[in-house]
């Protein structure tokens, strides 16, 4: 099958039920997504697929055939993405493990609702646990992003 990953096109010929972020991780050596549970719970894994914020670990690469994903690595090459430079702004990780999937669900929000309600930040969030509790900061951040987007 055919996909793309960070704007570079990739074949993959291996199990189809193989979750997406193994893939990720083991073949291409993407390592910014992070395993959290496996369940998709956490969040940890959260990655784009054709413009939207999906849980990696429970995604089959099966579905992955003609599909765009965007790791943390692909949201912006120097790192200077909108979301990106207010995580740094408000000094958002604590730990930093969920920060990558936290980051990407974030930047799908922002891409799809540019001008985010609290309720809005609230649904496109709840899919992503942060163990620190760092909540308050990420919500800063979504709402500077937003600020600075327009």
């Amino acid at each position: 099958m055919r996909l793309t990953v960070n704007g570079t096109p990739r074949t993959y010929d291996g199990d189809p039920t193989q979750p997406l972020l193994w893939y990720l991780r083991d073949e291409l050596s993407l390592t910014g997504t992070k395993f959290g549970c496996g369940i998709s719970a956490c969040g940890a894994c959260t990655v784009h697929v054709d413009g939207n914020a999906i849980q990696s670990c429970v995604t089959p690469m099966s579905a992955m055939a003609g599909k765009q994903v965007t790791t943390i690595e692909g949201l912006s090459a120097q790192g200077d993405h909108v979301v990106q430079k207010a995580w740094t702004d408000a000094d958002v990780p604590q730990c930093g493990y969920c920060q990558s999937g936290q980051m990407m669900a974030a930047a799908a929000l922002l891409k799809q609702t540019p001008h985010p309600t609290e309720a809005d930040i609230d649904n496109a969030m709840s899919a992503v646990i942060c163990r620190c509790g760092t909540y308050g900061r990420i919500r800063a951040a979504i709402v500077a992003a937003s600020k600075a987007g327009r």
